[in-house]
């Protein structure tokens, strides 16, 4: 990192080891020497509910769970800086631009002889998480936590103010040139999505010959398909269309990964479900505790905002009640099907149910209406978006690489800045 800027003149061994050697000029201190912890609880009646972020401190959105204890959470001034005390939200910390309240299990610290802008990235820097959590204690990692005591505790390094000032304007500038360039990667990637999906699109309902001729589907969500192409029903393409359950018997779900029980949180984009995040005892199944159902069935997500959400499974499983499954017959191949049901969402939003959260059950499942060609020409589609996604993939994966760089650089800059391992104190705009 130090080779694009410049070092100090000269160093001195810090003594600590997340911090290293540090510029010669610099002390070390305890973190509690230029923090007030502020303790006082609020109602975020008068004071709004914030979140503590790994992006920062914002606003807390209308529709995320909230306690019922409104009256028992941590003021929030601006400027004040706020982490969460807990190892599982590691990262999620910074500076206030907002007045407000946040959780009890927050520590809230009002900055003396400090730059704010300084601490915003000094404490959410990567080697001053990884001391924090150190100081931190817990039976296992998902009840570690710091609390305020032990984060006072914690040596930190003292420098000029007008130094803090000048290293905050340059990570400032220079994350957001950072940032501005993963946000045109991650637009350039949900393009690449929504181009990857209309080719599908087209391939599943007008097939791969543009000069075929066309008919009226009759139905909105398809519009013209080929003259030689049937419109059915899912229930007149399917073996069997049923909704899965969860066992009554703890007993019957495994830590071994027996029989994979899928639920709405193991639909993650790919077409292929090969792996949940429960599993089920084969024996479950024998006793009738749980449903086994057969390799090669299409599983859709009927109810909630996942709803739509389509994958297949090449091996017996199981999955819960939020789940319809679908056993293709011999006029349908699964693979297309899968592709098929992948562009009709919105289909499935009109024939669920008009509740709230939206309801699609194994009758309502049976309507979604499909366009079938042969089997054989279902196949030659097939292997035309197998081809299509490897290209697309390609390009995803090149994209995904140049995202993860940039942010591995963005880390690494603010960690060189805030321990002193690059000098930004000539720097200009």
């Amino acid at each position: 990192m130090s080779g694009k800027y410049q070092t100090y003149p000269a160093y001195k061994d810090s003594g600590v080891e997340w911090l290293g050697e540090v510029p010669e000029h610099w002390e070390i201190k305890r973190l509690g020497q230029f923090f007030e912890e502020r303790r006082e609880k609020v109602s975020d009646k008068n004071y709004a509910a914030l979140s503590v972020t790994m992006k920062g401190i914002v606003p807390q959105l209308e529709n995320a769970a909230k306690s019922d204890d409104g009256d028992n959470r941590k003021l929030v001034l601006k400027d004040d800086f706020v982490i969460n005390s807990r190892s599982d939200r590691k990262g999620s910390s910074g500076v206030s631009p907002y007045n407000g309240s946040v959780s009890l299990i927050s520590i809230v610290l009002k900055p003396k002889r400090i730059q704010p802008a300084f601490v915003h990235h000094l404490f959410r820097s990567y080697p001053f998480q990884e001391e924090f959590y150190r100081y931190g204690k817990g039976i296992v990692a998902d009840l570690w936590s710091t609390n305020s005591s032990e984060m006072k505790s914690i040596l930190i390094t003292e420098m000029p103010e007008t130094e803090q000032q000048k290293i905050a304007q340059f990570l400032d500038h220079e994350t957001a040139k950072i940032d501005t360039l993963i946000e045109k990667q991650q637009r350039l990637i949900e393009l690449l999505k929504e181009k990857r999906q209309a080719v599908i699109s087209h391939a599943v309902t007008k097939g791969l010959n543009p000069n075929a001729p066309m008919k009226d589907s009759g139905v909105e969500w398809l519009g013209e398909v080929p003259e030689h192409w049937e419109v059915m029903s899912l229930k007149y393409l399917s073996a069997f269309v049923g909704t899965g359950g969860t066992p009554k018997d703890e007993s019957s779900f495994s830590e071994i990964k027996d029989i994979h029980w899928f639920s709405p949180v193991d639909f993650r984009g790919d077409i292929l479900l090969s792996e949940s995040s429960k599993h089920i005892t084969s024996m479950s199944c024998v006793k009738g505790d749980a449903k086994l159902y057969k390799s090669g069935s299409v599983l859709i997500v009927g109810i909630g905002a996942t709803l739509g959400k389509v994958g297949l499974c090449m091996e017996e499983f199981s999955c819960n009640q939020q789940i319809n499954i679908i056993t293709p017959n011999e006029k349908m191949n699964g693979i297309f099907m899968t592709h098929s049901l992948t562009v009709q969402t919105e289909q499935m939003k009109q024939l669920s149910n008009a509740s709230a959260i939206g309801i699609m059950n194994q009758e309502k499942t049976k309507l979604i209406k499909l366009a079938a060609p042969s089997i054989s020409e279902q196949i030659e589609i097939n292997n035309f978006i197998q081809k299509m996604y490897e290209k697309f993939n390609t390009l995803l994966n090149k994209t995904y690489s140049q995202i993860e760089l940039m942010q591995e650089r963005r880390t690494a800059l603010i960690s060189a800045a805030v321990t002193g391992k690059i000098d930004v104190r000539e720097w200009r705009d």
